[in-house]
């Protein structure tokens, strides 16, 4: 929770987030920690676009106001051949009608369902609709997927980690 302070003009103030550099390099510290993750990414992303689990990443990223993930899959995602209108489209993409197929929106839906777990679960619709478009494989992998940015966000936001680090 966060606790507003007041000053003497006893208007509320922002909380001091002056502190904006990283806490630690945390792969450093639990070396085994990260190459399982990196393990754990790679296998996710066995079998699905590249392109969509970018846009995933990206979104999750997003949501997760991790501005390392951020920064870094959106450089690879414009490697790779993304188009600067998807992706700067991709935090209003249910009103972006036309720029993503229905496969990808329903991965979108499944990623903000996931990442937000609103009121504790992922709605049955939001799954249903995701397993239309994904056989149980590509579904399983997609989950994975999210997962996997969700824990890399936790990762960098926790430690502070800020978009141009290696």
């Amino acid at each position: 929770m966060t606790t507003l302070t007041t000053s003497s003009s006893s208007a509320p103030t922002a909380p001091d987030t002056s502190h904006s550099g990283p806490r630690m390099h945390w792969a450093q510290q639990a070396p085994d920690v990260f190459k399982a993750m990196i393990a754990l990414d790679a296998a996710a992303r066995k079998g699905l676009d590249p392109a969509l689990v970018g846009l995933v990443q990206i979104r999750a990223s997003q949501l997760n106001h991790c501005a390392f993930c951020l920064d870094m899959h959106t450089r690879d995602a414009r490697e790779e051949g993304e188009t600067e209108e998807r992706i700067y489209l991709l935090n209003a993409w249910e009103e972006a009608t036309g720029y993503y197929t229905e496969q990808e929106r329903a991965a979108l839906a499944l990623t903000e369902a996931v990442t937000v777990l609103t009121d504790g679960f992922v709605p049955d619709a939001v799954y249903d609709r995701a397993a239309a478009h994904f056989d149980d494989t590509a579904l399983a992998h997609l989950i994975a997927v999210i997962t996997t940015i969700n824990a890399w966000n936790r990762f960098g936001v926790t430690t502070r980690r800020t978009p141009g680090q290696v």
